[in-house]
């Protein structure tokens, strides 16, 4: 196989911690006729991504492998430039600038069907494009569909300085809610300057014994019973669990509550397709909505921004840059 058709790629042949990832030569890979391939310049982590390192929850394996990856390449989030295109491809054109959430974005090419691919915002660098498709959809998709968000209701955050968080608090805001972000305290100055119109650091008081009430919770931490979130609530509140940060019993949980409770809103799923991508589009461009990144890494040391993903409480997105061979 000739290097020209190789690419650089992390994979993992068993699941564990980050010192299982491994950077290495792969094949490029082909496209269908629908399909586009995408030269990465940036990518970005996500909580599922650790799940896939880990092998658990065990749903994963499904799609990773059952007993063990092999040469399974991680990633979710991306943003580049279009290589190639396939046959039946129309809207885009070798050269054009995308973002997109697919299978094995940590890795210098992507193949990905015409259909998934969004136009990247003008206003982005691909690291800031990069940062946007999953946290940034299950954000939209939390307080737009789930949570049915009102002009003038006031919204409470939980986790708003993480990746979903600081893109749930931008969007609550172009809906024209009164938003609260709940985080820690080196964090508060963060979430007041993306537009948060109360900031409780949890570390000093608890929202949910303070007297206040809310219209609608999205709660992207988990770390609070159901019980405690119904005390903020207003008769008619909703509480929209985040899934994506917790673990199954978490999600299980919350989806018999939501059959048996009224102020439980339906577990969602966030798919980042170009029809929920081009809403975010609109708010970026308008200057509305802006990425928040917190570091980024380089691809040979992925290990390192898996480690700090774990052990660190991100403020906003860990993003890998990428140089592919041209």
């Amino acid at each position: 196989m000739s290097t020209h058709s190789m690419m650089k790629a992390i994979v993992i042949n068993a699941y564990g911690s980050p010192d299982v990832l491994e950077l290495k030569e792969v094949a490029r890979p082909a496209i269908k006729d629908d399909e586009v391939l995408v030269r990465v310049h940036a990518a970005s982590l996500n909580a599922g991504d650790v799940f896939s390192l880990r092998g658990s929850p065990w749903l994963v394996r499904l799609s990773v492998g059952l007993l063990k990856p092999k040469n399974y390449i991680l990633g979710w989030d991306m943003a580049g430039r279009v290589a190639a295109v396939g046959r039946q491809v129309t809207r885009f054109k070798p050269g054009d600038e995308v973002f997109a959430a697919c299978n094995g974005t940590l890795a210098e090419y992507v193949h990905i069907a015409e259909d998934k691919l969004t136009p990247k915002p003008a206003n982005l660098t691909f690291e800031q494009a990069a940062a946007v498709p999953t946290a940034a959809v299950t954000a939209l998709l939390g307080l737009r569909n789930a949570g049915k968000i009102q002009p003038g209701q006031k919204v409470l955050i939980n986790g708003a300085s993480g990746g979903v968080g600081t893109f749930a608090v931008q969007i609550a805001k172009a809906f024209g809610a009164e938003v609260t972000g709940v985080c820690r305290t080196r964090n508060v100055e963060l979430v007041r300057s993306l537009g948060a119109d109360h900031v409780v650091d949890y570390t000093r008081e608890d929202f949910t014994q303070n007297g206040r009430r809310y219209d609608l919770i999205l709660d992207n931490v988990a770390s609070r019973s159901f019980a405690d979130l119904r005390r903020a609530l207003t008769p008619q509140g909703k509480i929209i669990p985040n899934s994506g940060h917790a673990g199954m019993g978490y999600v299980f949980k919350a989806f018999v509550l939501s059959l048996v409770r009224r102020q439980h809103g339906s577990m969602y799923l966030a798919v980042p397709n170009s029809q929920n991508l081009a809403p975010l589009k609109d708010l970026i461009e308008a200057g509305k909505v802006t990425p928040v990144i917190d570091k980024t890494y380089p691809l040979r040391e992925t290990p390192a921004a898996f480690r700090y993903l774990v052990k660190e409480h991100a403020r906003g997105k860990v993003v890998i840059t990428i140089h592919a061979q041209e």
